[in-house]
């Protein structure tokens, strides 16, 4: 027998390699020493011209939503839901990111789609100014079923250690800014599948009133990314905290930022979340609560900020094109986040 037999083919992976290294080296720039296929990857900060740099890191996975680009085929998605999730995830630290390395472990590895989720990688990687520098792919027959495939990746990214931002300078009086998310991003997925294809019986290209995309489509849209938008404010220190809305919703992420002292106070009423997530509530009975401590229900990033540095932090983001709302407040109180309806 041979590894062949069974079921790992390397002349298979070597013609999957092809086009992931032609991806792959369309992130590269001047930070990066050597080329694909090192042993590790070797990444310098001398062109930064940094005077304290501190490294910000971190790693996640896509989750239960690759079931649904399974299904759909849009395998060039999942790829940039996980770069976009990572930079965001060290973006409420101030950081930049600088480089991400994937991993992708599937029952058999299919040139097609590796090309498909490389090269999806490859695209949020080049636009958030990162290099894809390395990765690895695990063929595992007997592990995964047909089709079937995992993603996770881990991003490195720097900020100035003056520039770090901790949320300790969050207090009474600071408001609270929300930029919208793309949908439901890349967490509740295993709630939502539930409720809308198992309770409701929707497939992924039934069309609903009140939504211009398939179920489908509207649950594979890409998580995106806010780096773009708010790197500046971060690097200017106009930004007290920042909140990414993901797994546990807005009961687990925002405490994470917040000094002891404080509470937060989001006002439901301030904005009308998208279609999808009526759906899952209204199709699963479930409670609104529950929704808001496993969804983002249309707000992806919060913003804290000084009442004073509001029309200079308002006026660069509409310069980037993005649509803002002031959700909430901060008032004294034991670190909980509390609901007005």
């Amino acid at each position: 027998m041979n590894y062949a037999d069974a079921g790992v083919s390397l002349a298979r992976a070597d013609e999957a390699m092809v086009g992931v290294k032609k991806s792959v080296r369309t992130t590269f720039n001047q930070g990066v020493l050597g080329d694909v296929g090192n042993f590790g990857g070797l990444f310098t900060l001398n062109h930064l011209g940094m005077k304290d740099p501190v490294l910000v890191s971190s790693v996640d996975g896509v989750g239960t939503k690759l079931k649904v680009d399974i299904e759909m085929g849009t395998h060039e998605l999942p790829g940039q839901d996980i770069v976009n999730h990572c930079c965001d995830d060290i973006l409420v630290q101030g950081a930049r990111p600088l480089f991400f390395l994937d991993y992708v472990a599937t029952g058999r590895l299919e040139p097609g789609v590796m090309d498909k989720l490389v090269a999806g990688m490859a695209k949020a990687c080049r636009e958030n100014d990162l290099v894809l520098i390395g990765g690895e792919t695990a063929e595992m027959p007997g592990f995964y079923g047909p089709g079937d495939y995992d993603i996770s990746g881990t991003i490195v990214g720097v900020v100035e250690r003056e520039n770090i931002i901790d949320g300790k300078k969050i207090k009474p009086g600071t408001i609270i800014l929300g930029l919208p998310s793309t949908g439901l991003h890349t967490n509740g997925y295993s709630l939502a599948r539930k409720v809308l294809f198992d309770v409701a019986g929707y497939k992924v290209d039934t069309m609903v009133d009140g939504m211009d995309k398939s179920i489908g489509e509207a649950l594979a849209t890409p998580h995106r990314s806010y780096y773009p938008s708010l790197i500046d404010l971060c690097n200017k220190k106009k930004i007290q905290g920042l909140a990414h809305i993901t797994g546990s919703g807005y009961q687990g992420n925002i405490p994470r930022i917040l000094p002891d002292n404080v509470d937060v106070i989001i006002d439901r009423t301030t904005w009308d979340p998208p279609m999808i997530f009526k759906l899952i509530q209204q199709a699963g009975s479930v409670e609104k609560d529950e929704m808001y401590s496993t969804f983002n229900m249309g707000m992806g990033m919060l913003i804290f900020i000084d009442p004073a540095d509001k029309a200079e932090v308002v006026a660069h983001l509409e310069a980037k094109g993005e649509k803002w709302t002031q959700i909430g407040e901060v008032v004294a109180g034991t670190k909980q986040v509390k609901f007005r309806d």
